[in-house]
């Protein structure tokens, strides 16, 4: 019904006062059929009535609730005519429809109508409400430490009043305790096991039960951490473990963390600057040694034990500092010169840590027949030795150490004294200059050399870049252009070698069969290129042949020596890696760089004819000639990348970003594992980082991996995964319409990838089991290769064509390009059906070792040689 007139409102205001004289009497009345009475359950609908007989024309009801108009009312007015004409009698009927009863829509109702200037009220109805008791508030779940205490919430309401309560602890009753069944809040001393509680509310109606609340109960958070031994690269710490209930505790967590000057005692208030280190401790005892640690170092560190039940809180941050050591190395270029009965003794501090604050020095030093001599020097680096005595000291040796709090360090080797011997006077000189004049020369000549060079160079700049592009001619009496590069560019570049690069001598020897030389490598057409690098096709010239191989060159310089020690380890793993489906290292090499630091690093690897996986995917569905690829074809591709998975797993190395586009495909079709490693462990500092979460391949990351950069070889197992679901789609993007800043929230809340259209059962069950929540429960790489193993085993061979293969004998004719080892090539091109052709065998094309994907009669894909072939007639060859 819509707003009430104005006059209803005035009628409204004056009822009161003029009751007596304007409204009905019993008699007068129009009404009819007065509202009735309803009494029912919370949530039900129900319906008054009002009826009422008038003459001329039909007035319009309103409804009173407790006197009061129902302005937003749903109501429904019938009007009939008992006669004739418009303005006989008419039969009113008003209903007043209630959904969904509330406790608020209880009262007394009315229908009110005003005919000829009096205002008439029918006799009242009563709408009332009663049924269960209904919950205001009811238990929620909890985690809290065993023997602890806490409490519990549950309010319910009628009417009928009263309601009562009754609490329930794992499906039974609590013990009749004075005020458990009327008090709204339940107080529990603690638990030693988890338990669950609801509430009853009971009222004249029957019984109403709450939700289910699941009180989990959790170790105690450990105390009295604390320090038992202490020693300049160790810690040995303990702690007390608190009570965790009927659940022993599993392990314990221990937190350490490089203290900061800036942040000083922490207290418990907030988290350090850093990423802690954890590291999980087998229980008892409950202690552990922490070991490689710096001297002299303050650290913190904080402590969680945990139950089949879950982890307990945090201890406070402990501060705790290494003690002091002693230098690690002797003091550095250490010499004495011998002047008469003077000896003056210099050195340099050590190179080395020094593992705690330097005390001083001490000197030592003896004769061929004289005893030992020990100075403490002090700080000082320089010292005078007075040699007394009638008799000059035979063979006097000297050694210098350094020493801080914990003691000396190591002696430098004894360094002997030449004997004297006196200095004769030089001849005198027929003529000299004035010195002046010598440095007057001297500098004029240098500014002159300065110019000619400056000049020189910007020449050479000027014609090595245009040469000499306009020439003035007497041709027809114009200018033309001409160009002639007066001198050829210089390709020299800066080549560091192994004695420049500053490294061990036993790392140098690790990179004899790493290492090559940058001349040797020729860069051709750019294949692709990313945010970090690019990669190119090039050619690496051997001794006895030339080499097609991709080499991948880094945006990102090394700036440290750490880092390229680091670079430099990893490439010598890397080129022992020796597995069919793991991309193996042809060698490294170091191009000089404009930049400061050191030079760039080039990557070399093999060259990979089908470039990588998703693009052929991709070109197999949405190519200019799609070809099918039968489910045979994709669990090889699977299987393939689980046993390279598997080989970089038992060499403990973690991928943290394996994808389809970072699997490539050789000449035989099997599919590379690649783009680890070394490409990553320099990138690994903005690839990764948190606070860039845009630089992270969120949807191929497991859940673990996003919350907390935890990167196990089980998060591998989750890409791997979703690599499975890229295959199986034929290169489609995983969780289509879900954005990147919503995947965590998505995954957190239980969703996975669906099963692709086609899918085996058997393969998404498997894809399935990548994704658990658990890291422990997903399979290792090991169960993955052999479940896909007997997965395609299982499946019937790929239906062939009568001819097996067409292919390309004319070595002029035009061929299928293949792409390249990193992706980012062209689309292969056609090849000319006019070309002549002749079938070969399967052995045939194994033998020919070069491989493309060409449309044919049968389901399948068939293998034909890059050279290209025409397709039977009503085909067409694509790739």
């Amino acid at each position: 019904m819509g707003r009430v007139p104005l006059a209803w409102c005035l009628a409204l205001c004056c009822w009161g006062c003029a009751a007596p004289k304007d409204t009905q009497t019993e008699a007068d009345s129009p009404f009819v059929g007065n509202p009735g009475n309803i009494t029912g359950a919370r949530g039900l609908t129900g319906t008054l009535r009002c009826e009422l007989q008038v003459q001329g024309e039909p007035p319009e009801v309103v409804w009173l609730r407790d006197g009061q108009i129902l302005e937003l009312a749903d109501n429904t007015q019938t009007q009939v005519p008992l006669g004739e004409d418009w303005q006989d009698e008419w039969k009113v009927v008003s209903q007043l429809r209630i959904s969904a009863l509330q406790l608020s829509d209880a009262g007394e109702y009315q229908c009110m109508v005003h005919l000829e200037g009096r205002t008439f009220v029918s006799q009242p109805g009563f709408v009332g409400l009663e049924g269960l008791p209904y919950f205001l508030e009811e238990p929620e779940d909890k985690a809290v430490p065993a023997n602890t205490p806490f409490n519990l919430s549950c309010q319910a309401q009628g009417p009928p009043e009263p309601v009562t309560l009754l609490w329930l602890q794992d499906a039974v009753p609590l013990a009749p305790v004075t005020g458990h069944s009327s008090q709204h809040s339940l107080q529990t001393l603690g638990l030693n096991k988890t338990s669950s509680f609801s509430c009853e509310a009971h009222n004249a109606k029957g019984v109403t039960t709450s939700r289910t609340a699941t009180i989990t109960v959790l170790p105690q958070r450990p105390h009295h951490l604390h320090v038992v031994s202490r020693q300049p690269t160790e810690l040995e710490v303990a702690w007390t473990p608190g009570l965790s209930g009927i659940y022993p505790l599993t392990h314990c967590n221990l937190q350490a963390v490089l203290s900061d000057d800036g942040v000083g005692i922490w207290l418990g208030k907030s988290d350090p600057p850093e990423e802690p280190l954890t590291l999980q401790v087998s229980v008892p005892p409950h202690q552990l040694r922490l070991e490689k640690l710096l001297p002299h170092t303050p650290y913190h560190i904080r402590v969680s034990c945990t139950s089949s039940q879950g982890p307990s809180p945090w201890t406070h941050w402990l501060p705790v500092e290494t003690t002091e050591g002693v230098p690690l190395g002797p003091p550095e270029n250490v010499s004495a010169m011998r002047n008469g009965s003077q000896v003056l003794v210099r050195w340099q501090e050590p190179r080395v840590p020094l593992q705690g604050t330097l005390l001083g020095y001490r000197l030592a030093y003896r004769g061929q027949d004289t005893p030992e001599v020990l100075m403490d020097i002090g700080l000082t680096r320089e010292v005078t030795l007075e040699l007394r005595g009638d008799r000059p000291v035979a063979n006097l040796t000297v050694s210098v150490t350094a020493y801080t709090s914990a003691g000396d360090g190591p002696w430098s080797l004894p360094v002997p004294l030449e004997p004297w011997r006196p200095v004769s006077e030089p001849p005198p000189r027929a003529f000299s200059w004035p010195w002046w004049y010598v440095l007057l020369g001297a500098l004029v000549a240098a500014a002159c050399v300065l110019i000619l060079a400056l000049f020189l160079v910007h020449r050479r700049k000027k014609e090595t870049r245009y040469g000499e592009v306009f020439a003035p001619t007497v041709e027809r009496g114009e200018l033309v252009v001409r160009y002639r590069a007066r001198k050829s560019y210089s390709r020299r570049t800066t080549e560091a070698t192994l004695n420049s690069l500053g490294i061990s001598e036993e790392l140098k020897e690790k990179l004899r069969d790493v290492m090559v030389d940058r001349h040797k490598v020729a860069l051709g057409k750019t294949l692709g290129e990313g945010e970090f690098g690019a990669v190119m096709e090039g050619q690496l010239n051997q001794d006895d042949s030339i080499l097609k191989v991709a080499v991948k060159t880094m945006k990102i310089a090394i700036c440290t020596r750490s880092e390229l020690e680091d670079f430099l380890s990893e490439a010598v793993c890397m080129k022992e890696f020796d597995h069919p489906n793991v991309m193996r290292l042809i060698g490294v090499c170091f191009q000089g760089s404009d930049r400061e630091g050191f030079p760039e690093p080039v990557v070399i690897l093999p060259f990979m004819k089908h470039g990588d996986l998703h693009s052929f995917l991709l070109y197999s569905r949405l190519g200019d000639q799609p070809v099918f690829l039968p489910t045979q074809m994709l669990v090889k591709f699977m299987a393939d990348i689980a046993s390279g998975m598997e080989y970089l797993s038992t060499k403990r190395f973690i991928h943290r970003d394996l994808a389809a586009r970072n699997c490539m495909l050789n000449e035989n079709m099997s599919v590379c594992v690649a783009d680890f490693g070394l490409s990553k462990k320099i990138y690994n500092g903005d690839y990764y980082r948190q606070g860039r979460i845009a630089k992270m391949p969120v949807k191929w990351i497991a859940i673990e991996s996003l919350a907390d950069r935890v990167y196990t070889s089980k998060s591998d197992v989750w890409s791997f995964g979703v690599t499975m679901w890229e295959i199986a789609t034929r290169g489609q993007t995983p969780y289509p319409g879900v954005e990147n800043s919503e995947i965590y929230d998505y995954l957190r809340q239980g969703n996975r990838l669906k099963q692709p259209v086609d899918c085996l059962d058997g393969l998404y069950a498997l894809m399935s089991r990548c994704w658990e929540l658990n890291p422990r429960d997903r399979p290792s790489f090991a169960e993955l290769r052999e479940d896909l193993e007997n997965t395609l085993k299982a499946l019937p061979p790929a239906q062939e064509p009568d001819e097996i293969l067409y292919v390309n004998m004319d070595e002029g004719g035009s061929h299928l390009e293949p792409r390249g080892a990193a992706g980012g090539a062209d689309p292969p091109t056609q090849p000319d059906p006019k070309d002549s052709c002749s079938c070969l065998t399967a052995a045939d094309v194994h033998s020919a070792g070069r491989y493309v994907l060409c449309p044919s009669t049968a389901p399948g894909p068939t293998l034909s040689a890059d050279r290209g072939c025409p397709a039977p007639p009503g085909q067409e060859d694509g790739a």
